[in-house]
């Protein structure tokens, strides 16, 4: 069975960044009502880095709750 660039399951570049905006605007909000760049929200796209951001977003102390 020969597969084509069509297959069903494969991920093309219109895929990649629908998954990306579904990803970026929550995480764009999220980090603009604790008080961050906006900006920050892209690190969730980064396997791994999102984590780490993820942990230090929810463990910090956020600028927005000191005003």
């Amino acid at each position: 069975m020969m597969h084509s660039q069509f297959d069903m399951y494969s991920i093309g570049p219109i895929h990649m960044l629908i998954l990306g905006l579904i990803l970026i605007i929550p995480f764009w909000q999220l980090f603009l009502k604790a008080g961050y760049s906006g900006w920050w929200s892209l690190l969730m796209i980064v396997p791994l880095v999102n984590l780490i951001t993820l942990y230090v977003l929810a463990f910090s102390s956020w600028p927005s709750s000191k005003k």
